[in-house]
């Protein structure tokens, strides 16, 4: 028989089992080692996952065996587990996903075996304007996250040429992923198009080495550009969330120098943070990853084509001379 015990979280009992568990066979990570971390890393982690529907990834027996998503909410869920209800996408009706609003909820799903966090990237009830345009980079090797990180600063210089702050995070897999937080009432069309456009450029100023189609033959050697997930119906690991990999890694906020000194040292480890790395990180930093909650921006009003990246960058140029010049008259 299952052992089982409860634990009293935010005041309300939260059934946990087995927590002798292995789930990490390469580490001995056990489960109850994944109900810690997520119970140590729960107040840095709750803001980004507040009123945000998310699909459950469960893995019962452990990383090396099978796993399932879980998109509708289990009907055993305890009362105090909100759900956030969605529209589906396949079939008439609507779905009710699980919303991990507290560190009870956080535990109970754990002890489900949820090792990762995916979340959408617009809250409840606001489902059609995303907090965020996201691009993930995905490499085909042998490209890895070197290359990942070489694309992601080509990508910094694009977003700040539109006056668009961005923010890097790994996927605590061989990607990396990076934020432009909008925290507006941008919409999916929007935010998509213009991810699009960004992924189309890049390859066509990088074919050797970048790609924006979504063929897995195509990918080789390159890294692929991920525009697509700028979507209302598709979720993305969220930050600071476990990943099912040999070692318990973890979806990281880094800096943008620690990408830079990633690409010049050519050194993927650089960006390779464990459970246990990412606890002792938030300590010494902090989030990293907190204004993507708070800043507020806008998208450019006008559309944008792969042409007007090179009107805009002269238009800036010529803005900049302009200024020298006043300043030396």
């Amino acid at each position: 028989m299952p052992q089982r015990s409860y634990l009293e979280v935010n005041g309300k009992p939260v059934k946990v089992s087995n927590l002798s568990k292995v789930f990490y066979p390469a580490t001995g990570f056990t489960k109850g080692d994944v109900i810690d971390y997520y119970i140590r890393i729960a107040p840095i982690l709750l803001p980004h996952l507040k009123n945000r529907p998310i699909s459950l990834k469960r893995y019962p027996d452990g990383v090396d065996g099978f796993f399932f998503y879980e998109k509708q909410c289990p009907p055993h869920h305890p009362q105090w587990v909100d759900t956030a209800r969605v529209p589906s996408r396949r079939r008439q009706g609507f779905i009710d996903y699980c919303v991990m609003n507290d560190e009870s909820a956080l535990v109970w799903a754990a002890n489900l075996a949820d090792l990762e966090m995916h979340t959408f990237l617009h809250r409840a009830p606001e489902l059609e304007h995303p907090d965020f345009l996201v691009i993930d980079l995905d490499p085909g090797a042998p490209a890895d996250l070197v290359n990942c990180c070489e694309v992601a600063l080509l990508l910094k210089t694009f977003f700040d040429r539109f006056d668009l702050q961005s923010f890097p995070k790994t996927s605590g897999s061989k990607g990396l992923q990076v934020y432009v937080p909008l925290n507006t009432k941008a919409t999916y069309d929007v935010t998509k198009a213009f991810a699009r456009t960004i992924a189309e450029h890049l390859e066509s100023e990088n074919p050797d080495s970048v790609t924006s189609k979504m063929q897995k033959n195509l990918r080789r050697g390159k890294v692929f550009v991920d525009w697509s997930q700028n979507d209302e119906h598709k979720t993305t690991v969220c930050v600071y969330s476990l990943r099912a990999k040999e070692r318990p890694t973890v979806s990281t906020p880094v800096s943008w120098k620690e990408v830079a000194d990633t690409a010049k040292k050519g050194d993927r480890d650089l960006l390779t943070f464990e459970a246990g790395d990412v606890l002792r990180r938030v300590k010494r930093k902090g989030d990293l990853f907190a204004p993507v909650l708070a800043l507020r921006q806008r998208l450019p009003d006008t559309p944008i084509t792969t042409a007007n990246f090179h009107v805009r960058q002269s238009d800036k140029a010529a803005k900049n001379r302009s200024r020298q010049t006043h300043a030396a008259g």
